[in-house]
């Protein structure tokens, strides 16, 4: 099937926590959207490869997507290499996505680091003719995406643009909150971590709240754009903030 928008993300819940509410907002206009998991999360201190698919599930439910695959790479341990490259290259020509949104060039996490250069690399290799895969048995034809736009994580990134999400808001934490092995929940049982605890489920919200004052909305999710400049053809999708 083909999407106009496709997320990628190393883990499962990458998506959830940076960009759901893109996703979302896009959605509601009629856009076509997915997610594609690059690996099971399985290496979590929290839950388990099983308990994610079933979350990642839910969310997707609640998301509304339209398509939701996950390539089963080994989390912490995937490569920068040809089968990694191929095996997404094959995603990539089988959803044919307008638009990519990829992990933070920068973060905590090395995997996200290393997913955003191995999207970056796969969406520019998929469009070349002469890389030849198939799918079902079929032939592939060449796909590049027209913008890679990568979001923002855990670790703070200036936004080159900002996308009021005020309305879906509710939705996005619904998604987040779909994890309920990975986040803070008073009937889960496990070690704590990082992101088990309420003030990290605070963080994120806070997160949006300030990328939302940056445009003058209550909530915003940020991206940075490093592969190509960003164009408008006229200025009538601009939010302009209130002046009450």
């Amino acid at each position: 099937m083909k999407v106009d928008i496709l997320a990628i993300a190393a883990h499962p819940d990458d998506a959830e926590l940076s960009c759901s509410g893109t996703l979302m907002i896009h959605k509601k206009l009629g856009l076509k959207t997915g997610i594609l998991d690059l690996t099971a999360g399985e290496l979590g201190s929290r839950g388990n490869k099983e308990t994610r698919a079933t979350e990642s599930a839910n969310a997707a439910k609640i998301l509304q997507l339209d398509v939701r695959e996950n390539l089963g790479f080994r989390d912490g341990f995937f490569q920068h290499d040809e089968a990694h490259l191929i095996k997404l290259i094959t995603a990539i020509r089988k959803y044919q996505p307008e638009i990519v949104l990829a992990n933070a060039i920068s973060d905590r996490h090395p995997d996200h680091e290393k997913a955003a250069l191995l999207i970056k690399e796969a969406c520019f290799l998929a469009g070349l003719i002469k890389i030849e895969t198939a799918f079902n048995g079929e032939p592939q034809k060449a796909w590049r995406p027209k913008k890679i736009f990568n979001y923002i994580q855990d670790r703070h990134l200036e936004p080159d643009f900002v996308i009021d999400i005020s309305d879906v808001w509710d939705t996005k934490k619904e998604s987040i909150l779909a994890y309920r092995t990975q986040f803070y929940s008073t009937d889960i049982d496990g070690p704590n971590t990082y992101i088990s605890s309420p003030e990290y489920l605070n963080s994120i919200e806070y997160r949006n709240v300030m990328m939302g004052k940056k445009i003058g909305v209550k909530y915003g999710e940020g991206f940075t754009c490093t592969h190509s400049h960003l164009g408008l053809k006229d200025f009538s999708n601009l939010v302009f903030p209130s002046i009450a």
